[in-house]
């Protein structure tokens, strides 16, 4: 009797935990993407909205959405997504000095089944009269300076690894120009070729990122400032920012090595603060469980939102282990209402390297 009872026991909660890890959003486009035609190179930024549906049956959140290049500039929807729910992303390309025929990239990651999915934007830009054109085919000018983009696409980059990106500058004034850049974080460095421009000279600067030299997980944004001339301004207008998104090739581990890999377990994906009074404070924490074979890492929560405080991020699981993740809300200046707000969580379990944790609350009088 005892066996049976036992034996029931596992049967139920095997039966659990497989209706715990079926609640997963499904995110699906209306369309992968878009063809804008002939658009004029005078004629303004060119925008297109994708539409998609959460298909599943857990709340979505769009985590990131990342554009091949500085030309193409997205916006989506932040809030969780519920299920059978719409959502959008919306991408403007810009076609000031790009004439000729273009294709970009869009990727959006999210919790979904599928945590990346890309679009595909194309199109022809028709050049501007040769009446109407300027001195440079680089469309940023920063004084004298012009520039091929401010905003620096690394994409995805392996741990461990390296990758180059190049900018192409050219000095349209009368005078010699020798740029540098500050505030450059220590895993990336600029070299610029040549280290003087001459009036009207182009060259390149060649930046590269070092994920050795940062503890960094998922995604990355940093700003650094151009010096030209050595004076420096670190202003919006001198800015230059760089996008990143460190992950781990799951896709080299050898069977036995994902047999022996961290699996992560958790009850739900949201956690609720209840009822809190305006300007109020509260604690809740969110376990986290590991089922598998080797330690689970916890290796970097990313928490957009202001009133809420994580205790921790780096955290280690071991085998059959738990521990938990500890959110402090302040509702200092937020009105009264409903409020739904997602965390994100990487790890190290090649099933679950992004999980998001919604949380939820109510503030009342």
């Amino acid at each position: 009797m005892k066996d049976m009872k036992k034996y029931s026991f596992l049967f139920l909660a095997l039966v659990f935990s497989a209706f715990v890890a079926a609640q997963k959003p499904v995110i699906v486009f209306e369309k992968n993407n878009h063809d804008f035609g002939k658009i004029q190179e005078e004629g303004g930024k060119a925008t297109y909205e994708f539409v998609f549906t959460n298909k599943g049956n857990a709340p979505m959140v769009v985590t990131r959405v990342q554009a091949s290049c500085g030309c193409t500039t997205p916006e989506w929807t932040k809030e969780p997504i519920a299920p059978g729910k719409k959502g959008s992303i919306i991408v403007t390309y810009n076609p000031l000095g790009r004439p000729g025929a273009f294709t970009k990239s869009i990727s959006v990651y999210s919790n979904s089944t599928e945590e990346q999915v890309t679009l595909i934007i194309r199109g022809e830009v028709i050049p501007k009269s040769t009446a109407q054109s300027t001195d440079s085919r680089l469309p940023v000018a920063i004084n004298d300076l012009r520039l091929s983009t401010k905003n620096i696409q690394f994409n995805n980059i392996e741990k461990g690894k390296t990758l180059q990106r190049t900018i192409d500058i050219q000095n349209s004034g009368s005078n010699p120009i020798r740029p540098s850049i500050v505030n450059l974080p220590a895993h990336i460095t600029a070299f610029f070729a040549p280290e003087v421009l001459k009036p009207k000279d182009e060259g390149k600067i060649t930046l590269t990122f070092n994920t050795a030299k940062t503890n960094l997980w998922g995604p990355t944004n940093n700003t650094a400032y151009l010096v030209i001339n050595g004076q420096r301004k670190l202003s919006d207008e001198f800015s230059i920012n760089f996008f990143s998104n460190i992950i781990e090739d799951f896709g080299k581990l050898t069977p036995d090595q994902r047999r022996k890999s961290p699996i992560v377990e958790t009850a739900t994906r949201t956690l609720s603060f209840g009822d809190i009074k305006a300007g109020g404070k509260k604690n809740a924490k969110w376990r986290i469980s590991n089922k598998g074979l080797s330690s689970l890492e916890v290796r970097r929560i990313v928490n957009n939102n202001k009133e809420i405080k994580v205790s921790q991020s780096n955290i280690t699981v071991h085998s059959g282990k738990s521990a938990f993740i500890s959110f402090d809300l302040d509702t200092k200046n937020l009105p009264e209402g409903e409020y739904r707000k997602p965390i994100t969580i990487q790890t190290n379990d090649p099933d679950n390297s992004i999980l998001i944790v919604v949380l939820n609350w109510k503030v009342v009088s």
